[in-house]
């Protein structure tokens, strides 16, 4: 068998409704077959796939480029075209990815909670793959390495839409996704590409129950409000990414401006950037001066609250300006940020659990008690204390790699990784007893 390519063509000589549904019926052979694959033959497949991505570099960044350069011509918003671009240190971070879910343990097969019953049984569970996951995102070609790589770690097939944007890229990378399949005996219909820019697909994808087992859509809000109103199937979401920074009052004065910086500026389009700065009232004068000129010297623009904007708008350069009710709910992406002075770890709390969208949300701070109420009370998928919110990501968190970001509670929150792609089954062990 030979990895196969992705002709346009084949959209155009197939009715779209009939290649989704071939799509859909490899997708669940392959699982089948995904799921009694062993653990050093799924390694196998993933540590030949992070070969492939530094091998072919030049040939990937070249299909890139394309991309890159028609969607600059198509006027894409900027933070989108920055989301497109597969750098060699994106490439590499996706590699390195892979050699780390190589290198974790394999969880499928794995029995957990077993306990004996007084009827002598032995009960517990054990996790195994979900089965088929669709996974539906925007710009970012590296997701489709992401969502390939924990796939074949986590036992699962997948079916991938990415965006038009992204389609030459995408191709490209899906085509060593399944020659690593290949040379390491695992399916190539494990990972599949839809092939098509037709949006009607993902209208197609997502109402197929009876193939795929859960949708994961990552991108703007408006495909994830689509995908989550029309799917027929369990969907693992989030839809806006509106993280907060609150500096604490006491506080590490150096430490704390040192990481609102950076979870703000160290890029600007990601979804754990910081988008909302809370400063309680007794380190503001001094803290909101020091980031402000940071901030005005990285041309990023202030939209503060009557406290704050009287502390920044006498700095040199600094834009700054009065905060609407909607920018506290604001996820910019973009050198913007809501700025606002509060009385105390009490009011910064209920702040973050109003506006915030439970994505991530950091506490700045020396007092051990704040922090822990901050942990505890914060209503979000990830929590931090002296820390930026930068880190909410499954490849800083450990993970290898993750699928996307969860605010949902059921099943699976936070960053994704291979346990967010598998479920537990009961299991029972018996020497003969029978219910009396």
């Amino acid at each position: 068998m030979n990895a196969p390519d992705f002709p346009d063509a084949l959209a155009a000589r197939s009715a779209l409704p009939e290649l989704m549904q071939t799509l859909g019926l490899q997708a669940k052979t392959a699982a089948a077959l995904m799921a009694r694959a062993s653990t050093a033959i799924k390694n196998r497949a993933l540590l030949g796939l992070a070969s492939l991505l530094r091998s072919q570099t030049a040939a990937l960044q070249a299909a890139n480029q394309r991309d890159v350069e028609r969607a600059i011509a198509a006027g894409l918003a900027a933070p989108l075209v920055d989301r497109l671009v597969l750098s060699p240190k994106i490439l590499e971070t996706v590699a390195v990815g892979c050699e780390q879910l190589a290198a974790m343990p394999d969880v499928i097969g794995e029995i957990i909670g077993m306990k004996q019953q007084p009827s002598g049984i032995r009960v517990g569970q054990m996790r195994v793959p979900i089965g088929v996951f669709g996974m539906i995102y925007e710009s970012r070609p590296n997701v489709t390495i992401e969502a390939a790589s924990l796939a074949i770690k986590s036992g699962n097939a997948c079916i991938l839409r990415g965006g038009s944007e992204a389609i030459e890229s995408n191709k490209a990378l899906a085509a060593l996704v399944q020659q690593a399949l290949l040379g390491a005996g695992l399916p190539v219909e494990a990972v599949q590409l839809v092939p098509t820019t037709d949006r009607e697909a993902v209208g197609l994808l997502i109402t197929m129950a009876q193939f795929v087992d859960v949708i994961i859509p990552r991108g703007g809000k408006g495909l994830i409000e689509r995908v989550s109103r029309d799917a027929k199937v369990p969907v693992i979401k989030h839809l806006d990414g509106n993280c907060h920074v609150y500096v604490d009052d006491p506080c590490d004065m150096a430490m704390a401006v040192t990481v609102a910086d950076n979870a703000k500026t160290q890029k600007f389009s990601p979804c754990n950037a910081s988008e909302g700065l809370l400063v309680a009232r007794g380190v503001a004068a001094e803290f909101l001066p020091k980031i402000g000129a940071i901030y005005a010297a990285k041309g990023v623009e202030m939209r503060c609250d009557a406290e704050a904007r009287t502390m920044l708008a006498k700095l040199p350069g600094a834009k700054v300006l009065p905060a609407t009710e909607q920018d506290w709910y604001e996820e910019y992406l973009a050198p913007i940020i809501s700025i606002k002075v509060v009385a105390d770890v009490d009011e910064a709390i209920a702040h973050i659990n109003q506006y915030s969208s439970h994505h991530t949300d950091a506490i700045l701070t020396r007092d051990h008690m704040h922090a822990q109420r901050f942990l505890r009370e914060v209503d979000s998928a990830s929590v931090m204390v002296n820390a930026s919110t930068r880190f909410a990501d499954g490849f800083e968190f450990g993970l290898g790699a993750e699928i996307g970001i969860s605010t949902d509670k059921f099943h699976a929150r936070g960053p994704v990784g291979i346990e967010g792609l598998t479920s537990l089954k009961y299991v029972v062990l018996g020497n003969g007893e029978v219910r009396l």
